[in-house]
């Protein structure tokens, strides 16, 4: 069984419950009062964590960086000038921790530089979470497991190569606290990409899913997932580079919904026949042995007196060669269910 670790006060991995992360990322759009907003709808969906990312243009990106095919449309700006206008206030994280908590739900930001690292540990963060393009920046990913806080590390674009040195780094800390999440790192990221199969290693899996719809993470679930990343926002239709392939408020708490049923519905694997709730289908509904004529007192059965049918609570069909041959104790009427007791 893959191990379990823990994020604050919740098992992750094992029969643990999936660990549902609401990904706000930067549809805060530069204003606390939607983000405390944001907040309110990831407690509201009943996620376990709410995350937010902290980044700062000038330690992420290259004045130089090509602009980005997918924001055609979303955006005429420059990809430095779209990041530095959409970056998350630093001096808001406190804030919205603490809010997060007075809300009884997880904070959690994804740090992009070695600074942002320092100032989620200031702010007692249950977890880091790297992202798919940070994987390969290992000094960052050191510096954040050195903290000694469980990692969640999305692996979209990577090799086995890419994953297995982002978990030695964290190991060569003294931190195996470690969650890797599938990711198809396209916004949205269409069906073929997905590759729910790759959830396969020897440390809790999940997804960090930008695909469209909610389907795609109960799908995940089934499979083996204990962590669900998800985009989410006020309202699809708000400027913004994220906004487009995230899901709405109703949207995101039908997925919580949906990962909870599917959790309910995997069940403990065994066949021990009816449940309780089903005894009175296995008593009406399932097949027995019948009277399929009068049968009068004295005779000898033969298996032309009998018939299958339902209800159930009559002689099983498989004992019927037991039956014939026996003789009837009373006067039996066409369509009785035969029991032992009348023969």
């Amino acid at each position: 069984m893959v191990r379990e670790l823990r994020i604050g006060d919740r098992r992750v991995g094992g029969e643990a419950p999936c660990f549902v992360i609401a990904e706000a990322g930067a549809n805060h759009n530069r204003d606390l009062s939607m983000a405390r907003e944001l907040i309110d709808v990831a407690v509201d969906a009943g996620a376990d964590a709410v995350k937010f990312q902290t980044y700062s243009a000038e330690t992420l990106y290259s004045k130089k960086t090509p602009r980005f095919s997918y924001l055609e449309g979303v955006s005429a700006k420059d990809t430095w000038d779209l990041i530095k206008e959409i970056e998350l206030p630093r001096e808001w994280q406190g804030e919205l921790s603490a809010y997060a908590a007075k809300r009884g739900i997880f904070f959690l930001s994804t740090p992009f530089d070695h600074r942002a690292v320092e100032e989620l540990a200031a702010l007692s963060v249950p977890a880091y979470k790297i992202a798919s393009f940070e994987i390969v920046d290992l000094a960052l990913i050191s510096h954040a497991a050195a903290k000694g806080r469980p990692m969640i590390i999305s692996t979209g674009l990577a090799s086995y190569e890419d994953i297995a040195d982002a978990v030695e780094t964290c190991a060569s800390t003294g931190n195996r606290d470690i969650v890797l999440l599938q990711c198809a790192s396209l916004y949205p990221a269409p069906a073929a990409r997905m590759n729910l199969r790759a959830m396969a290693f020897a440390v809790p899996t999940g997804l960090s899913d930008h695909s469209l719809g909610i389907h795609m993470a109960a799908a995940a679930v089934a499979l083996g997932a204990k962590v669900v990343e998800k985009h989410f926002t006020l309202d699809r239709s708000l400027p913004g580079p994220d906004h487009p392939f995230a899901v709405e408020p109703g949207e995101l708490k039908e997925m919580v919904r949906h990962i909870r049923e599917v959790e309910a519905a995997l069940g403990d694997g065994l066949k021990l026949g009816p449940a309780p709730e089903e005894q009175e289908m296995h008593q009406k509904a399932r097949r027995s042995l019948v009277a399929s004529r009068a049968i009068p007192r004295g005779a000898v059965i033969d298996r032309s007196m009998i018939a299958i049918k339902r209800p159930g609570y009559g002689i099983r069909p498989k004992l019927i060669d037991l039956l014939v041959g026996r003789v009837a104790k009373v006067d039996i009427e066409e369509d009785t269910v035969l029991t032992w007791d009348l023969v």
